[in-house]
């Protein structure tokens, strides 16, 4: 994967739904995998600030939660049941 770019995880609840479909259709733009509510995304630092700026406006932050987490490269991964291709050989940010 591009060096400049990290892998995390982000992860959501939110409880109203008109927010939730905001924020669903914001992070369908950067994930590369995922369900439901989380999702893996590869971002530079610098779009992991956008995200971070939007969702902060996109979120009500007395109710809804939106965590992000940066993973490890060094640390290896574990898929149980239908693993999903850890590396694509592509992925669009729009």
């Amino acid at each position: 994967m591009d060096k400049g770019r990290d892998r995390y995880l982000v992860a959501y609840d939110i409880c109203d739904p008109r927010r939730l479909a905001r924020v669903h259709r914001y992070l369908n733009g950067y994930k590369v995998g995922g369900q439901k509510s989380v999702y893996e995304v590869w971002a530079t630092p610098a779009e992991i600030a956008t995200i971070i700026t939007t969702l902060r406006k996109l979120i009500d932050a007395e109710v809804d939660r939106v965590h992000l987490f940066r993973l490890d490269p060094r640390m290896s991964m574990h898929a149980y049941g239908i693993p999903v291709e850890s590396f694509p050989s592509y992925f669009v940010v729009a």
